[in-house]
Parts: C-alpha cells; structure tokens; sequence
C-alpha cells in the first residue's frame, strides 16, 4: 500500500530530465515509523526507494517523495539522546561562536541540543524544528524554537522580528528537504551581508566508498557530493568559501556558503572537488558498481544469518536506529533471525519496527540474556558500543557488522 507520492523527472539541483536509476531498494515503510502494538495489525504504507544520478549536475537523489508533513510531523529521532552527537554539536557551537559572532537561526533544531550549546557562549539564537512533539520539548527547555517549516516567508517574518542574522545553520536537514532552491531563498533573506550559511550533510564519498546503502531512506532525498552544491549556490549569487570533513553520520561534510564575493576561498574546496573527480563520483558507471555491492552484501548478510540460525545459535539486533530498518527491511530480515532488538531511546521500548515488527526492548535486557550474536545496526557507533559491551564480549558475546562489508566482532 503506497500513499500519495510525488514522483519527480526532473533533478532538484538543475531541473535537469535526464535522471538516471541506479539502485532500487523495494517498497519500504518509513524507517521511523515505529509501531505500538495494537497497529501490528494494520497495513503499514511502503513507499518506493528508487535512488538515481542526474548527470546533468551530478546529484545523487531519491526519485520519490513523501510528504514532508508525513515524516516530521511526530518524529523520534532526538539529537541529544546519541552521546557523540551533544560532544559533536558542542564543538560547532565553540568554532561558530568565535568565528561568525551575532544573532543566529538554526533550521530543524530537533531538541535544541546545538541552541543550547549556542546559548552557552552567550549567543542569541533561534530554532525553525517542524515536528511537534521535539519543537515543544525545546520550547519547554527554554530554548526559542518556531514550530514550522523553514520557507522563505517564514524567513522574512524572522528578519521582520528580530533583524539579520550572523549566521544561519541547518545539521542533517538539507537532505531532506525537497525544494532547496526555497531553502536557499529563505537562507538569502535571512543572512546579513556578510553573514554565513554552515550546514552539515552526509557525504556521498562515504555512501559510495563505505556501501553505507543503509543510510538511503525516505527522509534523505538528495546525497550530496561538493560539485552539485556549487552549483546550487551559485544560481542564488552565493558561493561556498570552506569546507570541512567529519566522522559524524558515517561520514559528513560541514561546508560554509557566503554571498559571492572576492575574499579567498580555502583549498580544501579544490581538494574536495579533486578527490571527488579521482572517485569519478560524476560518472554513472561508479553507481551501477556501488549498486552491485549492496546487492551482494545482502546475499551475505542473509546467508551468514541463517547459517548461525540453523545451528541454533541466538541473534538479537543492537539498537533501532532508522539505518537499521533499512537494512532489515531490505535484506528481509525479521523475527525469524531476529528474537528482538534493543535501544537506550525510551520512546522506542515498548515498540516494533517498522515493516519488520521487531519488538524493541530496554538495553539491560540484552545484558540479562547473554545472546550469542547480536546484530549491530548502529555500525557508525561501533567503536562506541563494543567498549560499552565489554561485559558481553568477555562472555563469549559476539557482534555482527554488516557494513561495508560483514565482520564478526
């Protein structure tokens, strides 16, 4: 059952109509749609993941999309409850505090981890968070968050009622917002002249190189390389003047946009944009392979799982995050391998995953349990969590890391 989508022909960077698919992950339910339940039931919509590359600007993006009011609406996805995340965000707030000093606006501020920070070193700043439920918990914290999505009007009634700002930044949204030239008129509006653009999008490099294949879900509509953001900007007259690398998400870019001007842009651009050229990220043959290794990671995976099922081992999924349910979905695991998985977010206990309706369970029951396998959908944090499950490993508990390619930990 698929609920209204808009199906797009055309690319969303250059409107070019020459779209090419490379890679289609099925029908899937929306990754952080997690069920309670009595909805166990219910017919659960499954929207197409159909990726494509548009050769025209060379942005990769989702040929589907649903609505935006459907995703962000009630959301479970909270920036404060992953641990790197608060460090990640305090260290932003340190460097754009000192660099770009002034009024600040934040787009999809979630729960108002970074304005937080912000505030922290004596900045004014606001947040623009559409999901209900996160934009309240803000608010209730104190921290100034409009409950709406960022467009160009919005950004003008902000400028109306509190002026310029120094800098405006947007963490992990710009992928998932359909019509970015909107975005980047409502940025334009906003900024002083002289005043910065930062935001953090995963790089399409780590996608490529890593088949991170988990990380391409409905929320993620465009998988951003250097060369199509260039040129994004430059058709609103603004340019990118810097760029950073971060571990972040499995690998994320943090890149600084300003009105065009003479001053210097940093080297790290050029590097960026030659190491992109190196890994022919503009050419279509480099999507056709990467969609041959998801293919047979998941061959691997499903075969290595049902193996340990048969000879009897136990398997247990390690956390939920929505990458997981990609990935169970996906390679069709459920819980026939999977006796349930857990997560440390309390808004997720209780619950089943979507599409697959793996009930989800306190971190302590996992520990209580002792399985022989646990499947580690978190792969990003796996540093993280194997010193965090010393214990478990110490018993003879092993982890499965299914990207980029499995291992057993």
């Amino acid at each position: 059952m698929a609920h209204m989508v808009l199906h797009k022909t055309r690319c969303r960077i250059c409107d070019g109509s020459n779209l090419r698919k490379f890679l289609e992950l099925g029908d899937l339910p929306l990754p952080n749609a997690f069920l309670r339940e009595q909805q166990l039931n219910e017919k659960e919509p499954r929207y197409p993941l159909v990726v494509a590359f548009c050769p025209d600007c060379g942005l990769v993006q989702l040929m589907d999309v649903v609505p935006k009011e459907e995703m962000f609406t009630e959301y479970l996805y909270f920036s404060g409850a992953s641990r790197p995340i608060p460090k990640h965000f305090a260290e932003q707030a340190r460097e754009i505090s000192q660099r770009f000093p002034g009024f600040m606006v934040e787009i999809g501020s979630n729960d108002g981890t970074l304005l937080r920070a912000l505030k922290q070193h004596g900045v004014k700043a606001i947040g623009v968070e559409p999901a209900r439920n996160i934009a309240k918990l803000a608010n209730e914290a104190g921290l100034k968050t409009i409950n709406d999505f960022f467009t160009e009007k919005l950004a003008k009634s902000i400028l109306n009622e509190r002026g310029h700002a120094s800098a405006v930044i947007a963490n992990n949204v710009v992928a998932h917002i359909d019509d970015v030239h909107e975005l980047v008129k409502g940025v334009k509006t906003l900024l002083a002249p002289d005043g910065v653009f930062i935001f953090e999008v995963p790089y399409l490099e780590g996608l490529i190189s890593k088949c991170e294949y988990d990380t391409i879900y409905h929320e993620h509509l465009s998988y951003f390389a250097l060369r199509p953001l260039i040129e994004l900007f430059s058709m609103h007259g603004l340019e990118i003047f810097d760029v950073k690398r971060l571990e972040v998400h499995g690998g994320s870019i943090r890149v600084y946009v300003r009105r065009s001007t003479d001053t210097t842009v940093s080297k790290r651009v050029a590097d960026l944009i030659m190491l992109e050229r190196r890994l022919k990220l503009d050419s279509f043959e480099t999507y056709e392979r990467f969609a041959a290794r998801v293919e047979s990671n998941k061959q691997v995976l499903k075969t290595v799982l049902t193996i340990l099922k048969d000879e009897g081992k136990r398997i247990v999924g390690y956390t939920a995050p929505a990458k997981g349910n990609v990935l169970l979905n996906y390679c069709g695991i459920g819980t026939d391998i999977l006796s349930y998985t857990i997560d440390t977010t309390p808004a997720k206990q209780g619950l089943y995953t979507p599409g697959m309706h793996i009930p989800i369970y306190p971190t302590q029951k996992f520990r209580d349990d002792q399985p022989d396998y646990a499947l580690m959908l978190a792969w990003n944090y796996e540093q993280e969590i194997l010193a965090k499950e010393q214990a478990y490993r110490d018993k003879g508990g092993k982890f499965i890391v299914p990207i980029p390619e499995l291992r057993i930990v």
